[in-house]
């Protein structure tokens, strides 16, 4: 019974497909050579930072999975704040998947939402999805009644401060959002 065939992050049915039983899955689990992170979701044990652990598992389940708001903010290194769980975004009408722990899920705004949407590669190939330092500060003041507006005014401040960081740019992604955008406007002639 081979781990190494499956994708870092799989489902019961991608074990299936791969040749596996459901009680072989279950013995691996018990070996403790895979981890199961959500209902019918496994990752391989070792395989997956484990800051990313349950967006591979998200992502598992579903495509769309993206890492956003304070998650997002501490992938990009923009804040000091260590998040509790995991944010994941799903557009608006997916429905969540069940059994995670330590997830938050948040639901947004399908025209929306690719704006700003980017891929890295966690492991092996494994293709994760994550908002933008600009989409991330942007979300960050459009939710700063959710998430307190200390985070996006910090997370701003940090990006100003590095090289290449562009209001222009910022101000960009913003005008897709029309209810953030006096606001982020009115922080960057604050910060400037």
């Amino acid at each position: 019974m081979s781990v190494s065939t499956l994708a870092p992050a799989f489902t019961l049915d991608d074990a299936r497909a791969a040749g596996l039983r459901k009680d072989q899955v279950y013995a691996l689990l018990t070996a403790g050579r895979i981890e199961r992170l959500g209902r019918s979701v496994y990752v391989r044990t070792g395989t997956i930072d484990p800051a990313f652990a349950a967006l591979a598992a998200a992502t598992a389940l579903r495509n769309a999975a993206t890492l956003c708001l304070t998650s997002a903010l501490a992938h990009h290194d923009l804040t000091d704040q260590i998040p509790f769980g995991t944010d994941i975004a799903l557009p608006r009408g997916q429905r969540h998947p069940a059994g995670f722990e330590y997830v938050t899920w948040h639901s947004f705004d399908a025209a929306t939402f690719t704006i700003g949407r980017e891929t890295f590669d966690a492991a092996d190939g494994l293709q994760l999805a994550a908002y933008s330092a600009e989409r991330t500060i942007v979300d960050s003041f459009r939710l700063a009644h959710h998430e307190g507006p200390d985070l996006a005014y910090t997370a701003l401040r940090r990006w100003l401060q590095r090289r290449g960081s562009s209001p222009a740019s910022l101000l960009q992604v913003a005008a897709s959002f029309p209810k953030a955008l006096p606001r982020i406007r009115q922080a960057l002639e604050a910060l400037l």
